[in-house]
């Protein structure tokens, strides 16, 4: 080997390590988007707003393009920097989940102008930018959020000011560093993107509050959805799920067990989309928990479940006023020092040692059982037994708990697919495969890791981070 060859490969090796453990280095020096204060974060992103203008929606393609390929290519060490930083997921399913996201989020082809001349003239509606928007992204999607949406974001015109999670903030600012540098070197503005150095709740609630946002976006649970809500601004809010999987007689039992352990377990159970309860008509309960069982799943039974509940839940009972024979009611929440950690370390806290082919702890629960009620965000999978179809819609329906979110099922039978679809109403419906389906990872369409519910825009693409603008020319441009 020669020198330049050897010098060569320490180079690179030093760069591939430095990125592996450099994202603390962002806020060290500031630069590429990262500042100390909300302030000027949101200032360096309003400039950079008025610079984005200036551009034609072909150079906006160019700067997307850039933007993709550097996701694209550091999708494995950011998916290992935010595994190591947050302590959830698989990394496998995270280079997934970058890797569809910088290839699959709509761009700008997704803004599409509408028309009408008659007698009168010329209307056109086209899709406008907002401006500056505040986006707050989860700790279990650290990178895939901040990819997707600057990549939609700017898509449609605006430039954005990131929120993240502080628990992923050095895979956060990585990311949008790398973002950054990319769409500089493609000849765009520098801060399209911003943050802070030190992310927390006071500089979120600031940035909600600032006069130089425009527009808010949360994805996160229900509490940061109300707090984007309550703010006054126009605001899109991607909250939580709890999707139930329904399979019935009809199904191809092997595939639905295969799929479903395979939705499940997908980065831990992390996305809000994955199966988080199985309602299984009776018949076919016992193959399907069999064949799961030979694609990666745990199967527990008595104490064990109740073991590993005490493992993964908080528990509060209500007092209860002296002399009151009432039974203390319970309450039930997530352990989050458990939420999106392997089906193996979750045994283990029970005593249990499988090999690390285990994906999934599967046990069967009532309907009312606090794992099928929560949403846990861990490979942890009950499996309730109903007589019928009918029985599985109510339950399926009722546990979902009106979030809207997604469901899924596994049937041959259109009159139960349609009738479940109907009932449930989720923005996402998945037939007979795995959730991930959905957001197009092995299923047909777009990809987005911003899933807005609560506030009704669905699966959000550019369009969703547009306001319409009318433009009216009277007699004239009408030809026929």
């Amino acid at each position: 080997m020669s020198i330049d060859q050897a010098l060569i490969e320490k180079i690179t090796l030093e760069i591939l390590t430095k990125m592996q453990t450099g994202a603390k280095a962002a806020p060290a020096g500031y630069g590429d988007g990262i500042f100390e204060t909300v302030d000027e974060a949101v200032a360096a992103a309003r400039k950079a707003y008025q610079e984005l203008k200036t551009l034609s929606l072909e150079k906006r393609e160019v700067l997307i393009k850039a933007m993709r390929d550097v996701a694209y290519e550091n999708a494995t060490i950011l998916a290992q920097m935010a595994v190591d930083e947050s302590g959830m997921g698989r990394v496998s399913d995270k280079i997934i989940k970058n890797q569809v996201a910088a290839l699959k989020t709509p761009g700008t082809e997704d803004l599409t102008t509408q028309a009408w001349s008659g007698d009168n003239g010329l209307t056109l509606i086209e899709m406008g930018p907002y401006g500056v928007i505040g986006a707050i992204t989860p700790t279990t999607n650290p990178t895939e959020t901040v990819i997707c949406n600057g990549i939609g974001m700017i898509a449609a015109g605006n430039t954005v000011f990131f929120s993240p999670h502080p628990t992923a903030k050095n895979t956060s600012m990585k990311i949008i560093t790398l973002l950054n540098q990319a769409i500089v070197k493609a000849g765009g503005p520098n801060n399209l993107l911003t943050s802070v150095a030190n992310p927390s709740i006071k500089a979120a609630n600031e940035m909600m509050k600032h006069p130089g946002i425009n527009m808010l976006v949360a994805t996160g649970g229900p509490g940061v959805v109300k707090a984007v809500l309550s703010s006054g601004k126009k605001a899109i809010g991607a909250g939580a799920g709890n999707p139930p999987v329904i399979v019935d007689e009809t199904a191809d039992i092997e595939k639905a067990a295969r799929d479903i352990v395979a939705g499940c377990s997908f980065d831990n159970n992390l996305p809000c989309i994955a199966e988080k309860e199985v309602i299984a008509i009776g018949s076919i309960a016992d193959r399907l928990i069999t064949y799961m069982q030979k694609y990666g799943a745990y199967l527990i039974s008595g104490s064990n479940i109740d073991r590993l509940l005490d493992v993964i839940m908080t528990v509060q009972e209500e007092k209860i006023a002296e002399g009151c024979t009432d039974k203390p009611k319970r309450s039930y929440g997530i352990n989050k020092d458990y939420v999106g950690k392997d089906a193996k370390y979750l045994l283990s806290k029970i005593g249990i040692d499988v090999p690390d082919s285990v994906r999934v702890v599967l046990c069967e629960t009532p309907a009312d059982h606090p794992f099928v009620i929560e949403e846990l965000m861990m490979p942890v999978l009950p499996v309730v037994q109903v007589k019928d179809i009918d029985e599985a819609i109510e339950v399926a329906v009722r546990v979902e708990h009106g979030n809207r979110h997604t469901a899924a099922m596994h049937s041959k039978n259109v009159d139960h697919l349609t009738r479940f679809a109907r009932a449930v109403e989720t923005t996402i419906f998945v037939k007979n495969a795995p959730s991930y389906a959905g957001i197009g990872v092995g299923g047909e369409g777009f990809t987005s890791f911003t899933l807005a519910g609560p506030t009704g825009e669905g699966i959000t693409s550019p369009r969703s981070f547009t306001r319409q603008r009318r433009c009216v020319l009277v007699d004239a441009f009408s030809i026929v």
